[in-house]
């Protein structure tokens, strides 16, 4: 089922997040940081408060031992309250050095990560329509989602701790081989089994959290299809049918999850008996040696102070080694969206008063077609015909012909194998993206409409049109009246994908914005096949007002929709096999166009 192809592809994406770091993706990771460089003096001031604060905090456990060394009978009330002050000025500063370097690498990372999002969705937009045939929408969005917030992580998180990490894990054994190079060497010897074993544990634990995800991710995936297919569910009274499959994911991810838990409590059993054990080890060995006057009393305090700040180090970069390698993997995600091939549109024209206006002749030159994803597929073969200007045409066959294939071919959505598409003469590989489809205006048989309002959806044709352009086309395409007769009219919200309105109200909808872009050619796909007769009758009221003096291809199943068109042409496996009017064509007996007019008289 989809489910299981969905769990894989997850879980492919997460092994590929995970893999080692390498020169190669250490150096890729690096280039994402090209996003710091223009706030990279807001970034070294972070640094060095960074700087400020992990070394401030590695003179809390020396202070502490002086502390105590001040205690002593020889001790003077005035040295005690001097280290105490300054222990509280080592905190206060801590927080202040902490505030600061929060608030400067936060600026940072929102900014940087703000333009990555910006950068990542431009680009999105820009890309030909073969990448997304490719590829899933739940993988592109990732990118955009979990693949940023893992870098800003990254760059305001886990960088910072890693360098706070390493800081404290040198600076602490310098300080303790300082103190003691006996008790150094006895405490050091009992850290390679502990870290040993802490790596031990934390893998499998790790590895039993990643399976409960993906486990409770297929549950979420069954929900997601029941409630969106909940119509096709009920038809078929399969309610306890996907009740027991939600039941049997789940009492995998719940025995997962227990076998978890059973590894977690075996590894805080370690850390306490382990970890504390060891501590306790390293105070017996050191009271022996001041008990032998080889270090003072506050030396073993500070000494033992700086074991844990070791420790808790050491135990913390596993887990940060962890999220660099996720953010690495994340890195790349991104830099391969980023480096792919844009449409070559142009980016300067703001408005479609600024496009040039062509006249509308098309021809079709030897057309030869296969599709990216299915390149052994010949869909179009040799291709010819021509549109004069003001002309219109129908196209239309069996599905799978190759109809909508030709359609995209002019929006040049795919480029061609062979032979040639013009535009007023010219090839349209010659001509600029951005002109040519602005020239273009499309009704498609499934209208999908953004979630704003009505205003919004019409004005998409021409966002810069006025108030009155909007409702004049609005009249035009007959949908005035029935957006009157909402409370909010024109400013009616659709809802997600035009859901709130019926199918000939989205399609009325569509026609208008068409006609308030007013392009010079205009495509109707299959635009009235699913309406009942009255909302068809008002389309096509609106689709004679559009057509009129526009060069026009018309894509149509229903034959009778194409009667007073200039030229039919009858597709079939790629090629042309009949040309002509709907009167000669339908005058052939043993002609495709005749035998589907039989074919709909009789279902009709």
């Amino acid at each position: 089922m989809a489910k299981r192809g969905f769990g894989s592809s997850g879980g492919e994406q997460e092994k590929e997040g995970r893999k080692k770091i390498t020169k190669e993706s250490f150096r890729r990771g690096l280039q994402i940081f090209g996003y710091v460089l223009p706030y990279k003096y807001k970034f070294i001031i972070g640094l060095v408060f960074l700087v400020l604060s992990s070394l401030t905090m590695m003179a809390f456990p020396y202070l502490v031992g002086k502390l105590f060394d001040s205690s002593n009978a020889n001790g003077l009330l005035q040295d005690i309250n001097l280290v105490a002050m300054g222990l509280f000025a080592v905190i206060l500063l801590q927080g202040i050095f902490s505030f600061f370097r929060v608030y400067f690498f936060a600026q940072v990372s929102e900014n940087a990560v703000a333009n990555i999002r910006r950068d990542l969705y431009s680009k999105f937009v820009q890309l030909p329509i073969s990448f997304y045939e490719k590829r899933r929408v739940g993988e592109i969005t990732s990118r955009i989602t979990n693949d940023v917030t893992q870098v800003q992580d990254a760059m305001s998180i886990t960088l910072a701790e890693l360098f706070r990490q390493v800081t404290t894990l040198i600076v602490g054994i310098i300080f303790i081989m300082w103190i003691s190079v006996k008790l150094s060497l006895f405490m050091l010897a009992t850290f390679p089994v502990l870290v040993a074993l802490a790596l031990v544990f934390g893998r499998k634990i790790k590895m039993l959290s990643k399976k409960t995800q993906d486990e409770l991710a297929n549950t979420n995936v069954i929900v997601e299809e029941t409630l969106q297919a909940i119509n096709t569910v009920k038809s078929f009274t399969n309610e306890m049918f996907e009740v027991g499959r939600y039941r049997t994911t789940l009492d995998k991810a719940v025995k997962t999850a227990i076998t978890g838990a059973y590894y977690r409590g075996a590894f805080i059993t370690f850390i306490i008996v382990g970890l504390f054990g060891g501590i306790i080890l390293v105070i017996w060995y050191g009271v022996t040696l001041v008990a032998n006057g080889d270090i003072a009393q506050g030396d073993l305090v500070s000494f033992v102070l700086y074991t844990v700040f070791i420790g808790a180090s050491v135990g913390g970069l596993g887990d940060l080694y962890g999220k660099v390698q996720a953010a690495l993997g994340a890195t790349e995600r991104i830099l391969e969206i980023l480096q792919e091939q844009e449409e070559p549109t142009d980016k300067s024209v703001k408005t479609l008063s600024q496009i040039p206006r062509v006249h509308g002749d098309i021809s079709y030159q030897h057309v030869a077609f296969s599709y990216p994803t299915r390149p052994d597929i010949q869909v179009l073969r040799d291709i010819s015909f021509g549109v004069r200007a003001g002309e219109k045409v129908a196209l239309v066959g069996p599905s799978g012909a190759g109809k909508s294939t030709i359609i995209q071919l002019l929006m040049r959505y795919y480029d061609l194998q062979g032979g040639r598409i013009t535009v007023d003469g010219k090839d349209i590989r010659d001509m600029d993206m951005t002109m040519l489809r602005a020239n273009i205006g499309v009704v498609p048989q499934e209208v999908l409409l953004f979630g704003g309002s009505i205003r919004e959806n019409i004005a998409y044709g021409r966002p810069e049109a006025t108030e009155t352009e909007i409702i004049e086309a609005a009249h035009k395409a007959n949908a005035y009246d029935f957006i009157k007769s909402f409370p909010e009219g024109f400013d009616t919200l659709v809802g997600e994908r035009g859901i709130k309105l019926s199918g000939g109200q989205r399609q009325r909808i569509a026609i208008a914005r068409a006609i308030l872009k007013n392009p010079a050619i205009l495509i109707l796909d299959e635009a009235t096949s699913a309406l009942d007769s009255e909302s068809e009758h008002l389309v096509q009221q609106a689709m004679d007002v559009l057509m009129k003096d526009r060069t026009t291809i018309v894509i149509a199943h229903r034959l009778a929709t194409i009667r007073k068109v200039d030229k039919i042409l009858v597709i079939e496996n790629g090629e042309i096999v009949e040309e002509g009017s709907h009167d000669e064509l339908s005058l052939n007996p043993d002609g495709m166009y005749a035998n589907l007019l039989r074919l709909q008289f009789e279902l009709s």
